[in-house]
């Protein structure tokens, strides 16, 4: 245990002294602060202009003998156009377009043909979506009314609400999705990051044959664990920094952010999931990075390292591949999402992906954590082993075969 300690803390001392390591940890809450703080410093640039410049674009509206029933509706459906009817024909709409008068206009041949003049069409304008169902609107009115409703009747027809109301009685995947993005993404990289970290560091160690010296005098269970509970420390810890800034931001920020749903959702997250989300992040991280350890104790240079980890990045990116998808799709209880749920290399992000986005049995989720941690602490104790063993093998990078011949030895 005293060896175990020593390692441990000589590795976090490494990460704390890394100046890679702080600075990206500085620059991502710098960079979230910004984010956070940015509706508050925009208000604070544009200063008195911003505050009282609340005048709305114009939308010009020709519609002949039909603009009595087509101005309250299209004032209603485009609530952030100033909406006008105009007399004027093409020739002057088209020219106040032009010229900036208006932004954009709507010149009605009659009441289901029309043409839509505008500056620059943007990739997103959704004016005529809008203008279209508008005008069925007015068109379903005016037929109304022709057959002896009042204009009042038929309007009361058309506008008479719609009231419902949803039990959810599972996850609402729609208020779920974006912080379950987020935390699957962050888990991906993370893992990753770190656990190509573990290997660089074993490797470069056993380049420059302090490994050795290391292995005599350390057990290379305690050296393995060490540097893998090091680098999930670690990891841990920037996520802690990184997320936890984003929350204390948001909190100081809330009422800038009120009418952004993204945001609110990502925030509200449900301290169970989160909590979810802590489980499965050390058990997959020390999974992964215990391989990634044992495999950066085989190559013989450090050059050797991203060929030597390319089958378990693979692996792992494959896993993120199928979640991502499931995830996108919203079919996350899918045959294959739920086999994957109960295998260890794929397990950490499934099964978090299933309990965020559907309901899962609490049987369900025991099983897949009792295989993870089971997987977890015989992986741990395989690269040990193996690490003990590659640590001391120089030369060209040792196959399989030799790997397992030296572990029946040993």
């Amino acid at each position: 245990m005293k060896q175990f300690r020593t390692i441990l803390k000589f590795e976090l001392d490494n990460y704390f002294r890394n100046k890679v390591f702080v600075g990206i940890t500085v620059f991502l809450v710098v960079l979230i602060a910004g984010v956070m703080f940015f509706p508050r410093i925009q208000t604070l640039f544009a200063g008195d202009e911003a505050a009282t410049d609340t005048q709305r674009p114009v939308m010009l509206v020709s519609a002949g003998e039909n603009g009595g029933m087509v101005e309250p509706v299209f004032t209603a459906a485009f609530p952030d156009y100033d909406v006008q009817l105009t007399e004027e024909g093409a020739e002057s709409v088209k020219e106040a377009v032009s010229s900036g008068q208006a932004e954009c206009a709507f010149v009605l041949d009659d009441l289901t043909t029309y043409t839509y003049y505008v500056d620059t069409l943007s990739l997103y304008d959704q004016n005529t979506a809008v203008a279209d169902e508008a005008l069925r609107q007015v068109y379903t009115q005016s037929a109304m009314i022709s057959a002896g409703l009042t204009q009042q009747e038929a309007a009361q027809v058309l506008s008479q609400p719609v009231s419902h109301t949803i039990q959810n009685l599972g996850e609402d995947q729609a208020q779920n999705f974006f912080y379950t993005y987020i935390m699957i993404f962050a888990l991906y990289m993370v893992i990753m990051l770190y656990g190509q970290m573990v290997a660089t560091h074993v490797a470069t160690e056993k380049s420059s044959r302090a490994m050795e010296v290391l292995i005599t005098s350390a057990k290379p269970t305690a050296m393995m664990f060490g540097k893998v509970i090091a680098s999930c420390l670690a990891g841990l810890l920037q996520l802690v920094a990184v997320f936890g800034s984003a929350f204390l931001f948001f909190q100081l920020n809330r009422g800038e952010w009120a009418d952004n749903a993204v945001i609110n959702s990502i925030f509200n997250m449900p301290l169970s999931l989160l909590l979810y989300m802590l489980l499965f992040f050390v058990l997959g991280f020390f999974l992964y990075a215990f391989m990634f350890g044992a495999v950066g104790s085989t190559a013989s240079k450090l050059e050797d390292i991203n060929t030597s980890v390319m089958p378990i990045v693979m692996l792992f990116v494959i896993a993120f591949i199928v979640v991502m998808s499931a995830l996108g799709s919203g079919d996350v209880e899918s045959p294959l999402m739920m086999v994957c749920s109960y295998i260890p290399f794929t397990s950490p992000m499934s099964m978090f992906t299933r309990i965020a986005m559907s309901r899962v049995p609490v049987y369900e989720i025991i099983l897949s954590v009792g295989i993870l941690i089971v997987s977890v602490v015989g992986i741990g104790v395989l690269s040990a082993k193996i690490y003990r063993v590659g640590v001391l093998l120089y030369g060209t990078t040792p196959k399989i075969g030799s790997i397992l011949k030296a572990l029946r030895k040993a």
